[in-house]
């Protein structure tokens, strides 16, 4: 059984869902930190005037830089869906698929929570849904008796929820990687593979295309119905740890 774990990030883009695609179980790891000014509250489209942020505001605390993703309130003064929306609508009023898409990211934005997560988990999974991904959803926050930190919490997650591959973001084998070949996955007897993902490209308004961006770029641009088929053709296989510490001339020997 594979499985995937990633904090739970807001419009997340395409490689993010080809990692859900990828699996048979994905993990929301929603009960760690909450990184000020990372993914976990912003991401990016293409506008007529470059790429703009859409950046969720988060109610100031006084343990705020302890605060874990599944802890963080969004301020309820700034009126930032009105204004995430007045954005989509702008940039996107000549796309193609603006009448299909509009009103389901609507909706979305629409949810009755003042939780961080439940927006960015919510919106995930409605498009993964509305995509046709049919991959199991759990929150790290469920599970039990789980503890370590890095690729040994990570670890001992897939332990918990009976999966023996585990399939990493390729960034994350900078720590992995560090120690031991294939981190506490391999001393776990759990098959550790890394993302292997290609953007493709897809018809995009505004000039020159731009990757990377907000999953709403493509579904306003190419519509539910293709965004699946465009997100797969990205998709190669994954490296296995020895492989990715070959691509980074690491030695397989403990450092």
């Amino acid at each position: 059984m594979k499985c995937a774990v990633m904090q739970p990030t807001y419009f997340p883009w395409i490689g993010y869902f080809d990692l859900i695609d990828s699996v048979d179980k994905f993990v929301f790891l929603n009960d760690v930190k909450l990184v000020k000014g990372s993914w976990h509250t912003r991401n990016r489209i293409k506008t007529a005037q470059g790429q703009v942020y859409l950046s969720i505001p988060i109610q100031r605390t006084s343990n705020a830089e302890q605060t874990n993703i599944n802890e963080a309130f969004v301020s309820s003064t700034a009126p930032w869906r009105t204004k995430h929306l007045k954005t989509i609508e702008q940039s996107y009023t000549k796309s193609k698929y603006k009448n299909d898409v509009l009103p389901f990211i609507r909706k979305l934005l629409d949810i009755d929570t003042n939780y961080l997560a439940d927006v960015t988990i919510n919106i995930v999974r409605e498009i993964t849904n509305r995509l046709g991904i049919e991959t199991q959803f759990l929150l790290s926050s469920d599970l039990e008796g789980i503890s370590g930190s890095k690729d040994v919490l990570v670890a001992n997650i897939v332990k918990a929820i009976s999966c023996d591959e585990y399939v990493s973001p390729y960034s994350a084998g900078e720590y992995i990687e560090r120690g031991a070949p294939g981190g506490a996955f391999a001393s776990g007897n759990i098959r550790l593979s890394y993302q292997n993902y290609v953007h493709p490209t897809y018809h995009q308004l505004h000039g020159p295309f731009c990757s990377h961006m907000a999953i709403l770029d493509l579904l306003f641009n190419e519509g539910f119905t293709r965004a699946l088929s465009i997100i797969r053709q990205g998709h190669r296989p994954e490296f296995d740890y020895l492989q990715y510490r070959e691509n980074h001339q690491l030695s397989c020997a403990t450092e």
